[in-house]
Formats: C-alpha cells, structure tokens, sequence
C-alpha cells in the first residue's frame, strides 16, 4: 500500500477515539482541541525505541515530539488534505484490511487454511477440457456449453483418449497443441473451484463438470506426487547488470569456482565477492524457498539438483547474474501451525475469500439484524436506461415520497437512491454485460455486500476501542506523509536555489576522508601474497601478476583498482596510508596486498556528489523552520496536572 513504510516511520502516531474521556483526561489542547493521556502514554511506550536522540526519550523530550506531530496533523487538516480523494481512497482501503481481521478470522477461514495445507502436501498433474461460457450468457447459452461437455465427457468415460478430445474440442487458447495439459501444480495455483475438483479427483479417472469464470471444465488427474520440500542454500551472485566494471563477470564466477574447487571457504568468498551484499554479508546465506517461490527457474532447478548437504553447483546463469549454489539444509515438512497465518492471508486474499465473505455476511446479519424491504427490480428496470450499457447512465433524482426502502441493517434503511448512486459509480468499472437484468442483479448483490460491509466498519469504529486506535493511527500518518510531502519534500527538492544556499554553509559537513588510489590484491595463501609484493615492486601491472599467478586454470589472486576511503571496507583494516606496496594483511581467510598509487588528503565534495545528502539535510532544516512557525501560528495549552500524573506513572 502507497506509503505505508514511510507512514510507520514517520508518525509517533496517535489515535484520538471516540469514547468518553472526562476533562481531567485531556493532556494538552490544540486551539481547544483536546488531546488524551490514553494517547500519549499509548504511543510513548510504543515508540520510544524509535527515538534516537536520548535527549527526548524523557517524558518532557518526548512531549516536545508528540506536540509537533499533532500540529503537522492539525495543519493537513488545515490545509484540506484530509479531504484528498488519493488520501480519501487509501484510509479506505486499509479500513477494509483492517475491519476483516475482526470478523474475518473465523472458522470457516480456519477450515479453509487446514484444507489448504493438506492439499499443499502434493502436486497434481492434470489435462482438462474447457467450453467457455461467460457469467453473464443468456441461460440457454449456458445449458448448451454445459451439454457440449457433458457429451464429451462420456465419450471420454468410454475410453476414448482424453488428450485428443482436448485437442479436437477445447475451447482453451492452443489446446490443439497441448491436448489440455497443465502439468504440475498444487494450492492456490488454480482457482478454486477447478483447485477442488481435482483433488477430489482419484488418479486415472474423469471428474465432474466445474463451473469456474472461465466456462465448464472436464479434468482428468494424470498423476499426483509428494510436494518437493523447502531447501535452505547459500549463493555466491556476480551481477551482469551493473555498467561500471572492470573485470567479466562470467570469468570472475569462474575464478571464484576455482578458489571453492582448491578448498576455500564458501562463506568467506561470499562475503568478500557476492554482489547480493543482503545474503553476502551472511556467508550468502538465502531464505527458504520451495519449486516457484524464487521466481527464478534457472536458479531453483540447479538448486534442485543438489542432493547432500555441502554440495556445490557449477555456475549458473540467471536473469539476475551468474551464481554459484550450495545446499545447505533440505527442510522436513512444515506443521500447519507454522504455516497458518500465511494460509490464512492467502485464504481472504483469493477466490477462496469468497465462501469467507458469505461467512462474515451471514455474521453481520445475525448480529445486527438484516430485513428486506420491496423488491428492487420492477423499478431499476424500468428506472436504469440502456446507457449503463455504454457506462454513460445518468439516473433522475428519485423523489422522496417514490424512494423505498430496499433493506435495512441494524438502525439504517438502505433506499432506492442509495442503490441508483451505487450503479452510477459501478457502472464505469463492472464488467461487460448484455442483459440488464443480470446486470442489476449482480450489482445488488455487490451494493448489499458493500453495505453490510460499510456498516459493520463504521459500528466497529463505535464499538471497538482497539481497532478505533489503529486505524486513526493510520488515518493520521497518511496526512502527516502528505502535509510533509507538500510543505517540506517536495519544496526542499524544486527549490536548487535554496539548496546551493544551504550547501555553501554547510560544506564543511560533507568532506572525502583521506583516500588511496590503488590497487587492491587478494591472494589464496601468504606465500602467494609474498609473490604479489615482490611482482609489484618490480613494476608488474595487474594483468603480468594475474597471468603469472594463476596458471593452470587455478585462481590464486583476485584483483580490483579504483579509489577508496581508508576506511572502506574494500580496503584492509588498519592499513598504513603510504606510497607503494603495503605489508600483507589477512582478511575473511585472504591475503591482502595493497598497492598504494597515490594518497588524496581529505577535501571538500562537491554539491554534485553529494546531492542527496545535501537534500536530506536541507528537509531536516526546513522541517525544523516549520516547526517554529506551527508553534506560532497554534495555541498549544499543556494540562500541567496531568503531565505530573503521567511523569508519575511512566516513571
């Protein structure tokens, strides 16, 4: 969702509810707006590891915090931010994330996730039949793809071979060439209807007919197998994407092959070599991953094909780069408990969360009490033109006396108007239709849906001081990103003018520390470091030192120039900054050699180089400058009792 890292790590977030708080509660005032205890002592004990400055992790530091992040809130409101259609649509969007976790989370999304984990356990391969028919065909369009297939299903059933009545009668893109197959697959690779009846299919055998948005399929189930399991490896990545090189990327994964196949460490080459610097800096080290997790088909069939522990891939190219693989570890199966938050996301993110909705749908009636008014149909029939064909249907206002009630949930009727507005808005995003009528009918279903929904949220806001919390949280950290983004971001980076300014008086914050240009060699042993040292005191350029070391096809040394800071980490630690060759240092089981062409004194960095930290430091002053200005322009009035008794308490 748009923002919503930025949005966490920006706000020392509030939530200001709805329920009852008396006067002595109230903290402080914001133009005699109140501002709650709860509030401030909530988002203090949350936040307080994100303070870096130790100055405001008392309460008093602390508060200074929490007042400037309510006037930024006060002043998106100001402002009309809050009004904002994107700001509008994205609070909407979590509030709906949000409000299922409350209701959603029930039995039958724990049934569906057991289910899913069991399914989860082997792969099916199957062959199909499909006839396409829409959603939205006439009935006796519908009947006649149903008898196509039931037809071919006999003969089928009969004997006749399932993979050339695909070819000769599928409906599907290039089934005249696949005869149907769909290889292997398992959970959630298939919608769910088709998902279910193949694996209540045996193998061998022809299913039933199943229904699915595409049409009528017939499914004949091939084979079935145990799921490969995850499998932990470490790689070693040299990238073929980045332009400034000065070495061929397919030979350096050779070289390094090499170093690995004379008995050094994977670990230690992965840390020194792997441009995956995330996994490189642990050994390269990856996250487990299973047959299509990695999205990277190259990379897991070679990594597939390593049998035993320890065991290493020759290189490897993928569209990442050119990697080198080790198994580390194959996993035993999974418990369902491991897995069930993944399958239950998976569950109300997919078609599966249709059987939820219906679910969750049921509850809200049950627990507030749903009633059906008059039937909607013999008006909006006549009421909807044939416009809403072409998206362009423009309804006349419903006079008061005329507009009935359709439903009513709880303590709100749902009426004509509220049904004509919804087709209005739908109307330009719903799918294609013929047929008015199951046109209208299928945005009933959705408008009753939305509305119990939109009930369920907005008494759940009432009702719930925990969610109340959250999703004010939310709803104030987006207008804070936005003010921020307006006031200071955006400004800050159109503004060049300000930011030279800015630089030229503070120029002396952004300065190279002493550097060496110099070569940089990494040898396998000390003798062979010795050999470096004494090459290059006799002149030897890079390319003499690596064809009279590596001979043989056996790498021996490394090399990389370019100019450094002395305390890069390409450079060894400690290292003496002089003119020529250096001692020999040992690092990550190598042996360092440095050749120290020249010695650059610390300097001032230009404005060009150093753009993006003179952009961040010019938003930080410019915040700071704001941040006065809210002082000035609100009331701030700070309930000096309550803040002792939260000083008390805190303590």
């Amino acid at each position: 969702m748009r923002k919503f890292l930025t949005v966490c790590l920006l706000a020392f977030l509030s939530a200001t509810t709805v329920f009852a708080q008396s006067k002595k509660d109230e903290l402080l005032t914001i133009d005699g707006s109140p501002v709650y205890v709860k509030e401030f002592n909530r988002v203090y004990k949350k936040n307080l590891d994100l303070v870096q400055d130790e100055s405001q992790k008392d309460v008093d530091g602390y508060l200074e915090l929490f007042i400037d992040y309510k006037l930024k809130v006060a002043e998106a409101r100001a402002q009309g931010l809050d009004q904002d259609q994107s700001y509008v649509r994205e609070l909407s969007q979590y509030r709906d994330q949000l409000s299922r976790q409350y209701l959603a989370k029930d039995q039958i999304t724990d049934e569906l996730s057991k289910e899913a984990y069991e399914r989860g356990k082997e792969e099916i391969n199957a062959s199909h039949i499909l006839i396409l028919v829409d959603f939205d065909a006439m009935p006796q369009d519908t009947l006649a793809a149903y008898n196509k297939l039931k037809k071919i299903r006999e003969r089928a059933l009969k004997g006749e071979d399932f993979t050339e009545l695909a070819k000769k009668h599928s409906e599907e893109p290039n089934a005249s060439v696949s005869g149907g197959d769909l290889g292997y697959f398992s959970v959630f690779q298939m919608v769910y209807p088709f998902e279910t009846e193949a694996y209540n299919t045996k193998t061998g055998e022809i299913s039933n007919i199943v229904r699915t948005q595409f049409g009528y399929h017939l499914i004949k189930v091939n084979d079935r197998r145990e799921r490969a399991p995850k499998i932990e490896v470490s790689h070693i990545m040299i990238s073929d994407k980045r332009k400034e090189r000065n070495f061929d990327p397919q030979e350096r994964i050779q070289e390094i092959y090499k170093l690995l196949e004379q008995g050094e460490s994977f670990e230690s080459l992965a840390k020194q070599y792997s441009d995956d610097r995330g996994s490189g800096n642990k050994g390269g080290e990856l996250k487990p991953f299973t047959r299509g997790d990695l999205k990277a088909p190259e990379f897991e069939a070679a990594a597939y094909k390593l049998k035993t522990p320890g065991e290493l891939s020759k290189p490897v190219k993928s569209e990442f780069g050119w990697h080198i693989i080790k198994l580390r570890n194959i996993i035993p199966e999974e418990s369902y408990e491991s897995q069930k938050e993944t399958l239950d996301k998976k569950v109300e993110g997919g078609d599966r969360s249709k059987v939820v909705y219906h679910a969750v749908n049921k509850k809200i009636k049950d627990k507030y009490g749903f009633k059906e008014g008059v039937d909607y149909l013999p008006f909006f029939d006549n009421y909807v033109s044939n416009d809403v064909f072409n998206r362009r249907w423009e309804g006349e206002e419903i006079k008061p006396e005329d507009d009935k009630v359709l439903f009513t949930i709880g303590d709100k009727d749902l009426k004509y108007s509220d049904f004509a507005t919804y087709i209005s808005f739908r109307q330009k995003s719903t799918r294609a239709f013929k047929d008015k009528t199951l046109l209208l009918n299928s945005l009933y279903e959705e408008f009753v849906n939305v509305s119990l929904t939109d009930y369920f949220k907005d008494k759940l806001e009432d009702e719930n001081e925990a969610y109340a919390a959250v999703l004010d949280e939310y709803r104030n950290g987006l207008l804070i990103f936005d003010v921020m983004n307006k006031n200071i971001w955006q400004k800050a980076k159109t503004d060049t003018v300000g930011q030279k300014e800015f630089y030229d008086k503070t120029k002396s914050n952004y300065t190279w520390k002493q550097r060496l240009d110099a070569e940089i060699y990494s040898a396998t042993s000390k003798k062979v470091a010795q050999e470096i040292q004494a090459m290059l005191k006799n002149n030897k350029s890079i390319d003499e030192i690596k064809s009279e070391i590596n001979k043989n096809e056996e790498v021996k040394v490394l090399a990389s120039t370019g100019t450094f800071e002395i305390d890069s980490d390409d450079l060894p630690k400690n290292i003496t900054a002089e003119k020529g060759v250096s001692d020999i240092y040992e690092s990550n089981d190598s042996y360092i050699v440095v050749n120290v062409k020249d010695i650059l004194a610390p300097s001032i960095k230009p404005l060009d180089e150093v753009k993006g930290r003179v952009l961040s430091d010019y938003q930080n002053h410019l915040e700071q400058e704001w941040n006065k200005t809210l002082r000035a322009k609100y009331n701030v009035q700070v309930n000096k009792k309550a803040l002792k008794r939260i000083k008390k308490e805190l303590k």
